[in-house]
């Protein structure tokens, strides 16, 4: 299964992986939990304990009119997540460049205030 990986800090990544649940849960080290934030068939997978780990905060995920509503924590990755089915599959070119160019700029995240603040991180690794 083609996937797009994306880890703290660095560049998203294309990966092949065994469509197993072994194969999952080593990339985004421990149990998994997936989301679908996105209006396309494509599920993000995390670690399900992440923000309880202090796993290290990754990217933010944002609305419609891109406000911040949650922080991913940790490596994660995408898939594709076809309606019709229970399993996951590849992403498609297109998906792999769309989420390519979204999750490109690393972020760093830090409290101000009582909020959150989230800026691209210059200088991140390949």
């Amino acid at each position: 299964m083609r996937i797009l990986v994306v880890e703290p800090e660095c560049r998203p990544e294309v990966r092949e992986i065994n469509d197993t649940l072994e194969a999952m849960q080593e990339i985004v080290g421990g149990l998994i939990q997936v989301i679908y934030p996105f209006d396309d068939p494509v599920a993000l997978v995390c670690n399900d304990e992440g923000k309880i780990l202090n796993l290290p905060m990754n990217r933010g995920l944002r609305d419609e009119n891109d406000q911040m509503y949650d922080i991913v924590f940790g490596t994660f990755f995408l898939c594709g997540a076809p309606m019709d089915s229970d399993c996951f599959t590849s992403l498609t070119t297109g998906q792999i460049e769309r989420y390519r160019k979204r999750f490109y700029t690393p972020e760093i995240f830090w409290g101000m205030d009582g909020h959150i603040v989230c800026l691209p991180l210059e200088g991140c690794t390949e």
